[in-house]
């Protein structure tokens, strides 16, 4: 069995990795010129992750061709503000009816679509398509500790084919039918753990980090809730887990990021520095557009938003958060108040 997996950043090549226990080949697609070389020489990717050594049978590639003919699945984990475009290029060598797995978090700007749905827009076939969400950074999951994740899919069997190609017994693998929902947590969460970053940037403690976190929370249950997903969907993997460790952890690019920005470093800068894209960046202007259109209050989403592109000072957001939290717990989550 031949995977082809689109994107070799850091998810990417870990991805490449836990498939490369049950393919019999995997072969990585990279836009950057010296990834393939790095891989097919050394086995290591020379960008990212670049002291994990990946299996014997994962290569790399820069032609689409190479990398899709023959294959019996697509993993799809390139950056969001490239995903459609990617995809356009890579479409008329994408086999029908092969089924495609979404690992990219996001919500696109000015249309609101979540990654799926460009993927179905740009390759055809919604019964085919699959996303994956949940609390997995890229650095642990190459050196094989135990981590969970959830695949939801319209087609139960095209979320069991995904669930039995990268299941093992570090890597947990749970199914659900809410695309919607685990696409919409895995979005916003990046935006939650920026402003996490900011917070504990700028000298906040963890009474402070809880609450942003909470009502970080609560504010991904009611864009779900208005985008059609289940609210419970919120309490599991691609939810609160994908929270707490975004909003936590020295891996986390977002909180990284946050911290980063909070200290004076813009956007762009460190971008550049980290050769990553921040998605929480991205996924702040494009969920602001979305809660707006969908009339959900997103307070923590806006507060980013006005930080990011509205000119804001970093203090002038913090207080928008500080004098705007104090209201009825929950709210936004069903006929009557939504």
């Amino acid at each position: 069995m031949k995977i082809a997996v689109i994107g070799a950043g850091s998810w990417g090549t870990a991805i490449a990795g836990v498939a490369a226990a049950k393919a019999d080949e995997v072969v990585l697609w990279s836009h950057d010129a010296p990834v393939p070389d790095g891989i097919n020489r050394n086995h290591r990717n020379p960008l990212y992750l670049t002291g994990y050594t990946l299996p014997a049978n994962v290569t790399c590639t820069g032609d689409f061709a190479s990398a899709l003919t023959g294959c019996e699945g697509i993993i799809i984990v390139v950056p969001s503000p490239f995903i459609r475009s990617t995809l356009r290029n890579a479409a008329p060598e994408v086999p029908a009816g092969v089924p495609v797995l979404t690992l990219t978090k996001g919500i696109e700007a000015e249309t609101g679509k979540l990654m799926s749905d460009i993927v179905i827009e740009e390759l055809g076939g919604a019964e085919r398509v699959a996303a994956l969400s949940g609390p997995n950074h890229a650095e642990e999951i190459c050196t094989g500790s135990l981590s969970a994740a959830v695949i939801a899919a319209q087609k139960p069997e095209v979320a069991e084919f995904f669930k039995d190609l990268l299941i093992s017994p570090t890597f947990r693998i749970y199914t659900s039918d809410d695309m919607c929902g685990i696409e919409t947590c895995g979005a916003v969460k990046n935006v939650i753990a920026i402003v996490c970053g900011i917070a504990a940037g700028a000298g906040y403690g963890d009474n402070t980090l809880a609450l942003i976190m909470t009502r970080g929370l609560a504010e991904i249950s009611r864009i779900v809730f208005a985008c059609g997903g289940r609210p419970m969907t919120c309490m599991g993997l691609a939810g609160m887990g994908d929270l707490i460790a975004t909003c936590t952890s020295e891996h986390s690019r977002n909180r990284t990021f946050g911290v980063s920005f909070a200290h004076g470093e813009s956007l762009d800068e460190y971008q550049a520095r980290t050769h990553m894209i921040v998605e929480g960046a991205v996924a702040a202007k494009s969920t602001a557009q979305l809660a707006r259109k969908l009339n959900v209050d997103a307070p923590i989403t806006f507060a980013l938003e006005a930080a990011l592109y509205g000119g804001a000072s970093m203090e002038d957001a913090l207080h928008m958060l500080i004098d705007r939290f104090p209201t009825e717990e929950f709210y936004g989550l069903d006929g009557e108040t939504a």
